[in-house]
C-alpha cells in the first residue's frame, strides 16, 4: 500500500518528483510512495493502477514545476492525468500539498487555473530547491511522517532485542576469508571477530578481537595490520610497511 501519491507532470517535474520518491522510499521504505513510472509495471493497464492507488493513499503530493501553469490547456482537459489525479484527491478527502519545484517557482494563482483546480491555490506550499535538496528533503519528509502517523510510527519502531550471546557484524567489503565465531582457535588468513561487543572494522589481512590465544593481545600478520586485545591505556601507533617495529616503539 502506498501511503504517498506523487502527482508530476513529465518534463516539467520528473526529476523532482524522482527525487522525492527516493527519499521517501529510503526514509519509510520503496512501497511507502507511489510514483507511476516505478511503481506501474510494464503491461499493467495504468489508469486502473493510478486511481487504485491514489484511492488508498494517505497523501498527494503534488509536483509544481516552473513551467507547470503553462499547460493550461491541459489543465482544462477532462483526460489529463495531472488534472485528473488532483481532483480525485479532492474529492477521496486526502491532504494535497503543492511542492514548488526550484528556487524561481511562483505559488500558483486562482485566475490562473481552470475553477475546478483553484482550490489548490489556497493550500499552503512547501519548496524544494535543487540548491538545497537535502535539507528541503529531509524538512518535506518530516512533514510526511507528521501528516502520515503510520509512518511516523514506522521510522520510529524500536528495533528488535537480539538474543542473549548473539554475535552480529557489519564488516563492509572483506578480501579473503572473514570468520565470526564466540569461541576460535587457530589462524585464518582473513578476518576473525569474536565477541559480540566492541567495534570492528577490517581491511585486507587478519583482525583477531578478544581472542584469548593471541599472547600478550597483540597480533600481526601481514604488513601493517595490528590488533589490540583486552584493556589498553595510552596511544597507539600504526605504521603501515616498513622494517617490523617493537612493542616498545609503537606505544
Amino acid at each position: 500500500m502506498a501511503d504517498v501519491f506523487i502527482n508530476y507532470r513529465t518534463g516539467d517535474g520528473n526529476e523532482t518528483a524522482a527525487l522525492i520518491d527516493n527519499e521517501l522510499s529510503n526514509r519509510f521504505g520503496k512501497d511507502r510512495a507511489f510514483r507511476a513510472s516505478k511503481s506501474i509495471p510494464p503491461g499493467t493497464a495504468y489508469p486502473d493502477a493510478l486511481l487504485t492507488s491514489l484511492r488508498r493513499s494517505a497523501l498527494l503530493l503534488a509536483v509544481i514545476g516552473a513551467d507547470w501553469i503553462n499547460f493550461r490547456a491541459r489543465l482544462r482537459d477532462p483526460e489529463d492525468w495531472v488534472r485528473k489525479e488532483i481532483l480525485e484527491a479532492f474529492a477521496c478527502g486526502l491532504p494535497v500539498i503543492p511542492v514548488l519545484a526550484g528556487r524561481t517557482t511562483e505559488r500558483l494563482k486562482k485566475d490562473d487555473l481552470p475553477d475546478e483546480l483553484a482550490r489548490l491555490a489556497e493550500l499552503q506550499s512547501v519548496r524544494l530547491d535543487t540548491q538545497n535538496a537535502e535539507a528541503d528533503l529531509k524538512r518535506l519528509g518530516d512533514l510526511v511522517a507528521e501528516m502520515v502517523p503510520e509512518l511516523h510510527d514506522l521510522e520510529h519502531a524500536e528495533a528488535p532485542v537480539p538474543d542473549p550471546g548473539s554475535v552480529s557484524n557489519s564488516a563492509g567489503d572483506i578480501h579473503g576469508t572473514a570468520v565470526q565465531s564466540r569461541d576460535f582457535t587457530g589462524d585464518v588468513g582473513g578476518t576473525v571477530i569474536k565477541g559480540s561487543t566492541g567495534p570492528v572494522h577490517s581491511g585486507n589481512g587478519n583482525l583477531y578481537q578478544n581472542s584469548r590465544h593471541v599472547s600478550g593481545g597483540r597480533h600481526y600478520s601481514g604488513d601493517g595490520m595490528t590488533n589490540v586485545e583486552g584493556d589498553h591505556h595510552g596511544d597507539i601507533r600504526h605504521r603501515f610497511g616498513g622494517p617490523k617495529q617493537s612493542e616498545d616503539d609503537e606505544r
